[in-house]
């Protein structure tokens, strides 16, 4: 509780600037009657709830091609559930909506500021060398807390970053100091955003420890890489998401994997599987959040909202089960499928389902579940990405079959030549008549140059996407791929007969839907909105 208080009791949210009047009277009277954070410890817990409950993993795994429709006479779907699937603006609050996360981001980031300022305080006073020393590791996280919560908002409510347009692209208001409600906030641009949380890095990086009581719900040294690399490789800056994919997964890469082969050894069952895959045991496993959720349920065996599902058509056709280049392999650890009424389904359960009760007699309280933000595994397909965009493909193939050796049974080796032949060998999604059939192969529509379709690069970039796919399924990171790359996607129902039976609508390669529209209560407060056709 006293760590509660601190939190709440300190915090002048920048999301508070743009919250609707009726916020406005709470939030007045709390400066004057904010708690001291005067000693290490106290900023050491308002650092530790300052992990954003927020997510939006639900909504870009919706808005993703991750995801088919059931039909309206589905009963199983939401408002919200319609809203986001279709790409339209949302306007129904949910625990996992935009208006939620953009909240909770900023809150994020006011505590960080917020114990920026008094560890500055602090260091001014006398304390002793190894408080000194606590601070210091304390700046890195308040540094790296602020600079994912920057890189989180502008992913999510900006266009990606593309160097020929970034210094015009409408970014998101960035805070490096503690704020007031009445701050003027102006959105700036997506290269003034990369900047600022490229310098938050820096400054973290040669300083950030993992002296943690839980390291894995924190940013301790090897998360802070992952994030760096993830960053870096949206930030097209290749080099440098190799160098700091190194720092995580040192030089034998496959001894820090996930150990899907043990996994398989577990019960079949959802509460085993998730509740093993968030282990902060897991070697694999660099950063953890909770998260005030539903997923649990959504991307869970449940028939709840299963009109928007990742089902045995999609597996079958683009990603877990589709024909691909390793062949006959049979995975570690099965996708779970399951077909009934109203209900399609093909899954790794990722995403424990927790409910803490609030008042036990009423059973009325909040869902919440556990997310691995960053895995050695994602990381090492990041490097593989880089690496391929570098032509540095062999490099790239080594990465590919760490992954694959460990994910999946098979004596299959994957060579650039390989791959090319079974990519160019692989018609691309939508080619049919009715454009709507699948497969592993989409075009790729980057801002960065790469060589054209059906050559070495080309082809790899296929099989590293298709792996990182299957590697973040649930977790919202296609995406970000869909954007990075412009891949062009539909909105499709699947008949009854388990096959696309229409297409309503398509994603196009510079379609303003792909950056998620400003909150309605922010637009309100007077923050420009993103642009609509």
């Amino acid at each position: 509780m006293k760590s509660k208080k601190i939190l709440y009791s300190t915090i002048v949210a920048v999301a508070s600037a743009f919250a609707l009047s009726s916020c406005n009277d709470f939030l007045d009277t709390m400066p004057d009657n904010r708690t001291t954070l005067d000693t290490e410890d106290k900023i050491a817990d308002l650092l530790t709830n300052a992990y954003p409950k927020g997510n939006t993993i639900l909504v870009n795994e919706l808005m993703s091609d991750n995801t088919d429709y059931y039909g309206a006479t589905n009963p199983n779907g939401t408002r919200f559930g319609d809203e986001v699937y279709f790409w339209n603006d949302v306007m129904q609050s949910s625990n996992d909506g935009p208006e939620n996360f953009w909240l909770h981001q900023y809150n994020s980031i006011a505590s960080a500021n917020q114990a920026l300022v008094d560890i500055a305080k602090l260091e001014q006073t006398h304390i002793s060398s190894e408080t000194r020393a606590k601070l210091e590791s304390d700046r890195a996280e308040a540094l790296l807390i602020r600079a994912y919560g920057h890189f989180k908002l502008v992913t999510q409510f900006s266009k990606m970053y593309n160097p020929a347009t970034a210094d015009k692209d409408l970014g998101i208001p960035v805070s490096k100091k503690v704020e007031t409600l009445t701050t003027k906030q102006e959105r700036g641009n997506v290269a003034d955003v990369y900047k600022a949380i490229d310098e938050d890095i820096q400054a973290a990086l040669p300083i950030v420890t993992s002296n943690y009581k839980v390291p894995k719900y924190h940013f301790n040294r090897k998360a802070a890489y992952a994030f760096a690399t993830r960053f870096y490789l949206y930030y097209q800056k290749w080099d440098k998401v190799i160098s700091c994919a190194n720092e995580v997964l040192g030089s034998d890469p496959s001894s820090v994997l996930r150990d899907w082969k043990a996994m398989s050894q577990l019960a079949r069952g959802f509460d085993a599987y998730s509740q093993h895959y968030t282990s902060a045991e897991l070697s694999c496993n660099l950063l953890m959040t909770t998260k005030n959720s539903e997923m649990g349920i959504l991307l869970g065996p449940y028939i709840y909202l299963k009109r928007y599902s990742h089902g045995r058509y999609l597996g079958d056709n683009e990603d877990f089960n589709a024909p691909n280049v390793w062949g006959a392999a049979s995975y570690y650890v099965r996708p779970f499928t399951g077909a009934g009424n109203n209900y399609d389904i093909c899954q790794v359960w990722k995403l424990p389902y927790m409910f803490e009760y609030d008042d036990p007699v009423t059973r009325t309280g909040l869902a919440h579940t556990v997310n691995v933000d960053f895995s050695t595994d994602e990381t090492l397909l990041c490097r593989a990405e880089a690496y391929t965009i570098l032509k540095q493909y062999d490099k790239a193939c080594d990465d590919l079959n760490a992954w694959l050796h460990n994910i999946m049974q098979t004596s299959v080796t994957l060579t650039p030549q390989l791959i090319k032949t079974f990519y160019n060998n692989v018609s691309y999604s939508y080619s049919d008549a009715n454009k709507m059939a699948s497969t592993v192969k989409k075009h790729l529509n980057p801002t960065f140059t790469i060589e054209a379709e059906g050559s070495d690069q080309e082809t790899m970039l296929q099989c590293v996407l298709n792996c990182r796919r299957i590697e973040t399924m649930h977790q919202g990171l296609r995406w970000d791929d869909v954007n990075r790359y412009r891949i062009v996607i539909p909105r499709r129902t699947i008949g009854a007969n388990g096959l696309p039976s229409k297409v309503t609508d398509w994603l196009t390669t510079d379609d303003p839907r792909r950056v998620v529209q400003i909150p309605y209560a922010i637009r309100q407060a007077g923050l420009e909105a993103n642009p609509r056709n």
